[in-house]
């Protein structure tokens, strides 16, 4: 089972924008679980042109997991390039990762994919219909902050780097 590990907790960049740098940092697992109780998230992606769509999906095993149409433009793009960035829909609660991303296409993984996505969305998948779409991206870095505008916002915005960022794109 893969762990998603914090590498550094920080400010972003720049330095002279944000608060102090070594106090009010956002917690991670508190957004966490805020992002896997969600149900709507915003994904973009990018391919010969950048595609952005709202899609459901579920935390399950250190990745955000989502599926769509083997056909689909999303699936096409990250086929073709295997990072994304996945955020909440909601913008006042902001929790952004960018990914990396893998096809998930063993038959135990799309059977725990069913098992955790049909009672949250109250859908009726069978491993055989997603098979082909289901993706799995696993953040390299991430960023929120608290809602709000000021010192609201400069003082707990809060980036976070994970042990997958040696795999990053840049």
């Amino acid at each position: 089972m893969r762990e998603l590990v914090i590498t550094s907790t920080h400010r972003p960049a720049p330095e002279a924008y944000f608060g102090p740098a070594d106090a009010g940092f956002l917690n991670w697992e508190t957004l966490l679980w805020r992002f896997a109780a969600e149900k709507s998230y915003w994904l973009a992606t990018q391919g010969k042109q950048p595609h952005c769509m709202p899609v459901w999906g579920i935390w399950q095993q250190a990745s955000f997991r989502f599926s769509t149409h083997p056909n689909s433009k999303k699936a096409a793009n990250l086929r073709q390039c295997p990072f994304a960035c996945v955020h909440l829909a909601n913008p006042e609660a902001v929790l952004i990762m960018e990914c990396n991303v893998e096809q998930v296409i063993e038959d135990h993984a799309l059977q725990a994919f069913v098992d955790d996505y049909n009672p949250k969305y109250n859908w009726q998948f069978t491993k055989d219909e997603v098979r082909g779409g289901v993706f799995a991206l696993t953040p390299y870095k991430a960023f929120a902050w608290a809602d709000g505008e000021g010192e609201r916002f400069s003082n707990t915005a809060t980036r976070w780097t994970f042990n997958t960022a040696d795999i990053n794109p840049g």
